[in-house]
């Protein structure tokens, strides 16, 4: 179970990031590491051993980050709250 979350995120990571293929190790403490490697290349320790949630939050900051998507309701919604704030001003 607690790999399961790890190797969700690794997926995330590789999805976003084309440029490098990532994996995780995992120490005989428990503790999880994440392996980066360039295609054709050996993978390379790319971070100290972390707890799952450390270890989550790190491959979660990693990478290219995709932008939200912000629909045209979020848009007119941002607008009238704007009116809104002019008005009452």
């Amino acid at each position: 179970m607690r790999s399961t979350k790890a190797s969700a995120a690794i997926a995330r990571l590789n999805e976003r990031d084309s440029a490098y293929r990532y994996s995780l190790g995992i120490n005989a403490a428990g503790l999880f590491y994440l392996l980066r490697a360039e295609p054709g290349g050996r993978p390379e320790k790319i971070s100290a051993d972390l707890a799952l949630d450390e270890f989550v939050q790190l491959v979660n900051q990693t990478g290219p980050q995709k932008k939200a998507r912000i629909s045209k309701l979020d848009t007119a919604f941002e607008k009238q709250l704007g009116d809104r704030k002019r008005k009452a001003d």
